[in-house]
């Protein structure tokens, strides 16, 4: 039986947490999601535990994992809906929105886009599924700045992200830095290379 709390009497302190590690999605072919992750997101496949008993794969970069685990139950998914923004998603910074929307164009991948404007700034997102519907995100969200609402007790970790450097500059005050234990892990060139399924290769943190 699954214990539950009431809102707002969560109490002892937060979890000593250092950083997001995965998310893991229910897939009705292993094959095709790891097609899509690896060749339209860039994820490189990375060595999953040989003791599982299950089907799936494990994928690495930009400093997440991705698990995709297969369905026992294929035909029970839900099958792909319009795209909706306010959807269940995860979502990715990129470099160049232009070069993202040219690519989803010569892949044929459909999409729609979205723009959220904040006291000047303009946050460009656009929005496609996965094979199984599950919703990606591609956006220029750093261009907004991390602020914490007043009366915050804590102040969130932010790292040496572009997004903290900007809050600040705004606040004047010190942003507390992530913990080594939280430093994104970005695969070099050359780790890039030697990470494949079933190869003993690891990830060195950048």
């Amino acid at each position: 039986m699954v214990k539950s709390s009431a809102a707002g009497s969560y109490g002892g302190g937060v979890l000593p947490l250092a950083s997001l590690n995965h998310i893991s999605i229910v897939c009705r072919s292993v094959e095709e999601s790891l097609s899509f992750y690896t060749d339209v997101l860039g994820f490189v496949p990375i060595r999953r535990p040989g003791s599982f008993d299950f089907d799936g794969a494990w994928l690495f970069n930009y400093g997440i994992g991705i698990h995709l685990l297969q369905s026992e139950d294929p035909g029970s998914l839900p099958e792909k809906r319009e795209i909706n923004p306010k959807d269940n998603h995860i979502s990715f910074q990129c470099e160049s929105m232009a070069a993202v929307e040219r690519r989803l164009k010569e892949m044929g991948i459909p999409y729609v886009q979205r723009c959220v404007e904040e006291g000047g700034i303009n946050v460009d997102q656009i929005f496609f599924h996965d094979p199984d519907g599950f919703m990606i995100e591609i956006c220029n969200c750093d261009n907004l700045p991390v602020i914490p609402l007043a009366g915050g007790d804590r102040a969130p970790v932010l790292g040496a992200c572009k997004r903290a450097v900007v809050m600040q500059q705004q606040q004047g005050s010190a942003v507390p830095s992530a913990p080594a234990a939280a430093a994104q892990c970005v695969p070099s060139a050359a780790a890039t290379q030697a990470i494949r399924v079933g190869e003993e290769a690891h990830i060195s943190c950048a």
